[in-house]
């Protein structure tokens, strides 16, 4: 089914995956500072992501790495970023698109983001184009209208 309208999903995820970007710009010229450092998982499966074969035979679907007391060449483009890491003290390069990315948590400040596949969104689609109540599904049970619209909780993040 084709959706007409605002993409307001679609807007946020471009405007979530621009503040990552400004965030790493910061980091490669200026370094960590205080306590930072990242948590980054992302799907080893995404076509634009660049890793050593033996990375990605030992982690087929996903790889969580950490951004904290080593790192090298961290550069970031409109796309993605790449960062050289240490791996068994074997200097390893990545090249991460942003659209591979699954999340983004800074715990020294108990920040994080996570980044829904579009697949899942798929199937959520489709889940909810197949009501089992009986019903036509275009009205909530308090009479509002379903707008497909998401609630994303922030307290697990706040101090």
């Amino acid at each position: 089914m084709a959706r007409t309208g605002i993409d307001y999903g679609g807007m946020m995820h471009r405007a979530l995956q621009g503040l990552i970007a400004d965030v790493l710009e910061r980091v490669a010229e200026h370094g960590l500072p205080g306590d930072h450092h990242f948590f980054i998982t992302f799907d080893t499966r995404d076509e634009g992501v660049e890793m050593a074969d033996w990375l990605r035979e030992r982690y087929p679907e996903e790889m969580t790495i950490v951004i904290q007391h080593w790192f090298d060449n961290l550069t970031v483009d409109d796309e993605g970023f790449t960062v050289t890491l240490n791996f068994g003290n074997s200097p390893e390069p990545l090249r991460i698109p942003f659209d591979a990315l699954r999340t983004f948590v800074d715990p020294s400040v108990e920040f994080g983001l996570r980044f829904e596949t579009q697949e899942a969104e798929e199937d959520d689609e489709d889940e909810e184009g197949e009501g089992t109540d009986g019903e036509d599904g275009d009205d909530s049970p308090d009479g509002a209208p379903n707008g497909g619209g998401e609630v994303v909780q922030l307290d697990r993040w706040r101090k």
